[in-house]
């Protein structure tokens, strides 16, 4: 379940040969790639918060629910060992660096219940029933660390289990030169494929067309890229 970087560039390099709009090289490629790969990744978590908000919705598992997550879980990963040092003792432990979003955390055997900074701070501050133990841990998720509390306050735990949503590898479509020609090369140490789900290449291609477009200033190759994007969306929604 991922999508070949090779189809991708042959396909975008056909619509763009069929618009008489010049040839886009694998650097140019590699570049519409990468964007074009996060700004689809980015749009699972703001589809998610829109599909949040629609009254009553917080009760129906709609079917949009079901086809962004499975778009997502191919992002998930767990990590139960390996956790790095403590940026300090107060103030937590490091987040992995290509995590773009924490989905649990456990501290032996027990789930932390994952707060916003002002809600985890009042259970901290408050009384004996709100305060957290290692039994109930608590946890604030931070730019760059997480931190976790339990019966002693003053202490950040070390997580023992996580689950989080890695952010997309970059990718690459390798190659070679012959006679002046970029050929492909499918080594894996030089081209590296999209992790998206099978199902985005056509959004992937239409997207680098898009991007392609504006940096060409071919303004109508960018506006047939939007073009086959709406008729798209519009078939998803259908």
């Amino acid at each position: 379940m991922a999508v070949n970087i090779d189809t991708v560039y042959q396909k975008v390099l056909a619509i763009a040969n069929k618009e008489q709009r010049g040839y886009i090289t694998p650097q140019e490629f590699n570049l519409y790639a990468n964007l074009a790969q996060q700004e689809i990744f980015e749009q699972y978590f703001y589809d998610l918060n829109q599909q949040a908000r629609i009254p009553g919705n917080e009760y129906i598992h709609s079917d949009v629910d079901d086809i962004l997550e499975e778009k997502i879980q191919v992002f998930e990963r767990v990590q139960t060992s390996g956790f790095s040092n403590a940026i300090h003792v107060n103030y937590g432990y490091p987040k992995p660096s290509h995590a773009y979003r924490v989905t649990k955390l456990q501290y032996s055997g027990a789930d932390v219940e994952i707060l916003k900074t002002k809600d985890f701070l009042d259970c901290l501050n408050g009384g004996p029933l709100t305060r957290p133990s290692d039994k109930r841990p608590i946890g604030n998720i931070k730019t760059n660390y997480m931190d976790i509390r339990g019966s002693d306050l003053n202490v950040s735990l070390k997580p023992t289990y996580m689950t989080y949503i890695r952010k997309p590898n970059q990718v690459n479509w390798g190659y070679f030169v012959v006679g002046g020609s970029a050929l492909y090369d499918s080594n894996s140490s030089k081209t590296k494929h999209f992790q998206h789900h099978d199902s985005e290449e056509i959004e992937l291609i239409y997207k680098i067309l898009k991007l392609a477009g504006i940096s060409m200033k071919s303004a109508d190759l960018a506006s047939s890229a939007q073009n086959m994007e709406n008729t798209l969306d519009q078939k998803e929604k259908q």
